[in-house]
């Protein structure tokens, strides 16, 4: 049986041109209980088309983690590597992760207690807020009137040792209803975004390439980002920009000296541009907050050098260099008209192609608003591949 796909209902602000390619809502399968060849359709649709929804679903945390292996059946634990360093106190993700005790791949994240819920007699769980994380936040005034900020773009990913998931499946059980927020991105631009409550936003990373100008194609195209070892605990005193695309350069960011123990061999080094395994595009995935070093080829032989960007290769070690580039690539592809925050509905499952995407929690609840999720990604069998000879040629 054939499945079919609709298009994902886009918000006003959203400009159709640009989502075309991008969301799909599948209907004609159960993602619980889904054939061989039945799963064959879901991943060719996931890697064309970027996120997949599911309405009303009834999913185990067992069907949960089973589909989420199937689109990398040699991959096992957790994206984090089950908590065994994120879990530390000292990371930025430690507040927000909660693992399901029979099926320790799947997370409960959320927010308010959630009592006997899946084995967790009571999860005191806590929605993540920029107001902890930016260097400058809402104001509680404006807060109340439901003002808010995108928190942490980011790609699910360890960015240490392990390899990043290739999707991320998405459950939305208990889910608040409440006022749309205005998400204000407060960085002197004026852009400002309508979002339905407890949203999470999705950008396409194939978007993120494909509006950029000449120079900066070629600058993506020949360049790696090299990440801190442990870049969540490294972060973790840092302060993020207003747009939650970055971290702010202050100096804040743990010494490599004082993280946990860490070798160089097990540090990430990923193209900036990833290659989609159905289409062969490419998608722009940077994790701009742990990002550390900028490593730059030369422009190929008989390259135009006109107006390029390090023409002769370079490696960037300025933190502030590093982040600024990354944010002049990057901050075009979040603009509100790019942007698609989801409007979660109970029983939702949204599957996201994790090495196609970018995202970001968004938001704020109250304690007495109850929000519960589960999530799931696993550290791939492999690495991201990034751009061919003939791409690199292409763009250079």
């Amino acid at each position: 049986m054939t499945i079919e796909l609709l298009p994902l209902p886009l918000p006003a602000s959203a400009d159709p041109t640009k989502f075309s390619q991008f969301g799909r809502e599948v209907k004609g399968v159960n993602p619980g209980t889904f054939t061989p060849e039945e799963f064959e359709q879901i991943k060719d649709a996931l890697y064309k088309h970027d996120a997949l929804l599911f309405r009303d679903v009834t999913l185990t945390p067992e069907q949960q983690y089973a589909l989420t292996k199937a689109f990398d059946p040699q991959s096992e634990n957790y994206g984090h590597g089950n908590n065994k360093t994120e879990g530390t106190k000292k990371s930025i993700l430690h507040p927000d992760l909660k693992t399901i005790p029979r099926v320790p791949q799947v997370q409960l994240i959320g927010n308010g207690t959630v009592y006997n819920h899946e084995g967790l007699a009571e999860a005191m769980l806590k929605h993540p807020s920029h107001t902890t994380f930016h260097k400058t936040r809402v104001s509680e005034e404006d807060e109340a009137k439901g003002v808010t900020r995108f928190y942490r773009w980011h790609i699910d990913a360890a960015l240490y040792d392990l390899s990043p998931p290739k999707v991320t499946t998405l459950y939305g059980i208990n889910v608040p209803n409440g006022p749309h927020q205005q998400c204000r991105y407060d960085d002197g631009t004026g852009d400002v975004l309508e979002v339905p409550l407890g949203t999470t936003a999705f950008v396409s990373g194939k978007t993120m390439f494909q509006i950029l100008p000449k120079d900066l194609k070629s600058l993506a195209v020949r360049s790696k980002v090299k990440y801190a070892p442990h870049p969540y605990v490294w972060m973790a005193p840092a302060h993020a920009l207003s747009t939650g695309l970055g971290i702010e350069s202050e100096g804040l960011e743990l010494p490599f000296s004082e993280l946990p123990p860490w070798e160089e061999s097990k540090r990430k080094t990923f193209p900036i541009l990833w290659k989609n395994p159905v289409t062969e595009e490419l998608h722009f995935q940077v994790h701009p907050c742990g990002a550390a070093e900028l490593i730059v080829d030369p422009l190929p032989e008989g390259a135009d050098k006109t107006g390029a960007l390090y023409p002769d290769g370079a490696t960037v070690t300025d933190i502030k260099e590093v982040r600024d580039i990354l944010y002049k690539m990057q901050r075009p592809a979040i603009a509100p008209s790019l942007v698609y925050p989801h409007d979660w509905k109970p029983n939702d499952l949204v599957l996201f192609h994790n090495r196609g995407v970018l995202h970001t929690v968004v938001g704020a609840f109250t304690k007495e608003q109850v929000r519960a999720f589960h999530q799931c990604n696993l550290a791939a069998s492999d690495d991201p591949v990034g751009p061919s000879a003939e791409d690199v040629k292409k763009w250079a």
